[in-house]
């Protein structure tokens, strides 16, 4: 592994994909949402798993990654999640997503059930194929524990950074800060959810969904300034209303987030691909509660 050259510490929020209430992609408000975002201060952007790219076309991610790197015009980084099923086509996506201008990848292991010998095999292949940085991503789906994402990063030239939001994430995070030590860096994530909690394990950051952006700016800002009790107020302000009612279900976070989105007038529609639960009655009076709670009245 090398740490010369990668991406920033700080806030980078995983970009949801604005459809049309059709259901296509709506480039508009995409490119609407990154300067969103950059205009917020984030550190750089992400495609990922809440960007629903389980449900673009290949087509379409390479559609959606080249807006996005487009819109950013080398303000920040872009991180392109290219996980895959299988090697091959994770090194598919991978080289896709560097050519199209990421500036790094992230990548979930292939599966469960799988030998470590053979994650860190898989992960080698996509880093061998690359010349920008990968974040090994831990989820509770797809558990990294922290001797593996050690032993990926030994094994991995390019694999410097690991996104750690398997449960519970703040003690997650704090294992894998102290077992990879200098060698790697390591980002919370699971929603921001536990933010200061993982800067307090040595965290470098975060990848929340972009809705409350500038909130998580803030709350970084604050933190290295050393104005502890000020970022867990804004925190618990800014953040948590949203945040409280976003967790449980990856389909739900998509709904609240978009929603939360468009009522700013970010996008336009906050269509969800389907199959998706809505929320029930009950959920939907309490997103409204949180909306005029932040200021975001219809």
């Amino acid at each position: 592994m090398s740490l010369s050259s990668g991406l920033p510490h700080g806030v980078i929020p995983i970009l949801v994909t604005p459809f049309d209430d059709d259901g296509a992609i709506d480039e508009s408000s995409l490119r609407n949402e990154v300067d969103f975002a950059i205009d917020a201060g984030v550190h750089g952007l992400g495609i990922a798993l809440g960007s629903e790219v389980f449900k673009l076309t290949e087509a379409e991610r390479d559609r959606v990654t080249t807006i996005v790197v487009d819109q950013t015009r080398d303000r920040v980084p872009v991180v392109v999640n290219t996980g895959a099923a299988a090697t091959g086509l994770a090194v598919h996506y991978s080289g896709r997503a560097q050519d199209l201008g990421a500036g790094g990848v992230m990548c979930t292991p292939p599966g469960l059930g799988f030998s470590p010998q053979e994650v860190v095999s898989y992960f080698k292949a996509i880093s061998d194929a690359l010349d920008i940085p990968i974040v090994i991503q831990d989820t509770s789906a797809t558990p990294v524990p922290a001797s593996l994402i050690l032993a990926i990063g030994d094994a991995c030239v390019n694999a410097t950074y690991a996104k750690v939001e398997s449960l519970p994430p703040a003690n997650q995070v704090y294992k894998a800060v102290q077992a990879v030590g200098k060698k790697m860096h390591i980002f919370g994530g699971a929603g921001g959810g536990q933010f200061l909690q993982e800067l307090r394990r040595g965290s470098i950051g975060t990848m929340p969904f972009p809705s409350s952006a500038n909130a998580f700016v803030q709350v970084w800002d604050l933190w290295n300034a050393g104005n502890i009790a000020e970022a867990q107020t804004v925190f618990d302000r800014r953040i948590m209303p949203l945040l409280k009612i976003s967790v449980g279900t990856l389909g739900g976070a998509h709904i609240v987030h978009k929603q939360a989105l468009q009522r700013q007038g970010v996008i336009r529609s906050a269509y969800v691909r389907p199959p998706i639960e809505d929320l029930d009655p009950v959920t939907r009076e309490e997103l409204e509660e949180a909306f005029t709670q932040l200021g975001w009245n219809s």
